[in-house]
């Protein structure tokens, strides 16, 4: 049987899966994400899946808006003393956990502290250098750190700052994710891998005025096609990461919406650069190599063919033209000639490349152009598919040559690469080490004056840019697409679905 046929097959065996759910009651909101998430464990989640199910499930105690600001949630107000060393956070008062328990100074410092402690947290380096939690009233909490961190605001605004029920971290310990107890706006109801996460309204929210439907379904559907499909068959109620080439025919049908405003995102390729056996592929062992990949992809063809041009090209971690984007290495343009030399002096002819690819319609899509553009040069690219949560698992243990996977983008930039290339870095899967890199992200992080992080992080871009751990190609567009019915929805550009102020009619 070829591929295609068994794509095929797939696709017509999903679309009758996605179409066979029932609508419910019309206080149901039926949700179709990407791919399925990870741990439903603020303190361990790594992927975007799991961070849309948490916008409903755990509140955090900054929010972000429309326009990039900081907001309140859990905490009202956050100050820092003079010396940059102390964070001190008001918290909203009247607020309780899933399970009854109260949300108040204690449960935020055992949060942030499980945070910090456990055993693969996600969080901890996204944190900085945390000295002290200490709770020094019901409704204050002061986060001391051993020097100044000028990120820790903007980390809070995201996991780092979910929090849990400390009743529910001392009974389930590493299998919080199975039951997760937070204080949003819906509690946990169950999960089917693959399948589906329930959750039911939460009668004790603190903003429950907010709240206008009783029950969200969150459904896994990798291919944008089935998504599609069962948005227009009134099957799901909202979508996200629509294709840009889907837009027009979306706007067609009266039945359905379509949102779409910018983005923090951005899609790259990750190098095993020295995390175990798989990391002696030639091309993760020579710069040389992969600065010769980087030189045979086109990046403006790439988003042309794969967006219509709404995506926008780009090789570092935030879009060209913003405030932390590194000017002095701009997006380089394609030159095969270049890459085929450079695969020469590395004495080979052609070069054999592993990728790993989640098994989503973008990404399959990106991995074939990719495919074909770098053949051209000398590549001989090998693609392989995987569950993304399996490709994520896969990554933090080196069970890759290389991989093609989207990080959603933080408000700070310290938030997109420290723990990517730090050495130290919590998400570092190809533990890429360069103790200069180390040394300019860590003066970042210290410096609370714009000019002096942006120069800081310029210098460390020069370095990571040039041995190429990674190879970014391209920033998504948010593109949402919802029922006709459905009304109150907000685009933040972090692209999670906020549920506060979504009615059904």
């Amino acid at each position: 049987m070829t591929g295609w046929t068994m794509t095929r097959l797939f696709l017509a065996a999903a679309m009758l899966v996605g179409l066979a759910i029932p609508a419910g009651a019309q206080t149901t909101l039926r949700i179709g994400i990407g791919s399925d998430p990870d741990a439903l464990d603020p303190t361990l989640s790594r992927t975007v899946a799991g961070r849309q199910v948490f916008a409903a499930l755990c509140d955090k105690l900054i929010d972000i808006d429309e326009k990039l600001n900081l907001v309140p949630q859990l905490a009202t107000s956050w100050e820092w003393s003079a010396d940059g060393r102390t964070l001190t956070m008001k918290l909203r008062a009247g607020v309780t956990f899933h399970d009854g328990e109260k949300m108040d100074a204690a449960a935020v410092k055992a949060s942030l502290e499980r945070h910090l402690a456990m055993t693969g947290s996600t969080r901890r380096s996204e944190m900085g250098p945390i000295k002290e939690i200490v709770a020094s009233a019901p409704d204050t909490v002061a986060i001391q750190l051993n020097e100044p961190f000028a990120p820790l605001v903007a980390a809070l605004a995201d996991r780092a700052g979910m929090i849990m029920s400390p009743k529910a971290i001392a009974a389930l310990g590493d299998k919080f994710g199975n039951a997760p107890v937070c204080a949003g706006p819906f509690k946990f109801v169950r999960r089917v891998a693959l399948d589906r996460i329930e959750l039911e309204r939460f009668a004790g929210y603190w903003d429950a005025a907010s709240i206008h439907v009783d029950r969200i379904v969150y459904l896994p559907i990798p291919d944008s096609t089935v998504r599609l499909n069962n948005l227009k068959a009134n099957s799901l109620d909202l979508i996200e990461a629509v294709l840009p080439s889907d837009v027009a025919d979306l706007k067609r049908d009266a039945r359905v919406r379509v949102a779409a405003g910018p983005g923090l995102s951005a899609v790259y390729i990750s190098f095993n650069i020295a995390n175990g056996p798989r990391a002696q592929a030639p091309i993760n062992k020579m710069a040389k190599l992969r600065e010769a990949l980087d030189w045979a992809i086109d990046r403006q063809a790439l988003v042309q063919v794969l967006s219509d041009g709404v995506y926008t090209p780009g090789n570092q971690s935030v879009a060209p033209g913003t405030v932390f984007y590194a000017g002095s290495v701009p997006v380089p343009k394609r030159d095969v000639a270049k890459a085929k030399a450079l695969i020469k002096e590395a004495g080979f002819d052609r070069v054999k490349v592993h990728m790993s690819v989640p098994n989503t319609t973008e990404f399959k899509q990106a991995a074939e152009i990719l495919q074909g553009m770098v053949g051209e040069a000398g590549f001989d690219m090998e693609l392989q598919l995987f569950e993304t949560a399996t490709l994520l698992r896969d990554w933090v243990a080196g069970n890759f040559e290389s991989l093609l996977i989207l990080w959603s983008g933080r408000v700070d930039i310290d938030g997109n690469i420290y723990s990517f290339k730090a050495c130290d870095g919590a998400l570092n899967g190809g533990k890429y080490c360069n103790a200069e890199v180390d040394k300019y992200l860590k003066e970042a992080r210290g410096r609370v004056d714009l000019p002096g992080r942006l120069s800081a992080y310029e210098a460390a871009a020069k370095i990571y840019l040039a041995e190429r751990p990674y190879i970014y190609l391209y920033h998504r567009t948010n593109i949402l697409g919802h029922s006709a019915k459905l009304e109150g929805l907000r685009l933040i550009p972090d692209g999670l679905m906020r549920v506060q102020g979504l009615k059904l009619k």
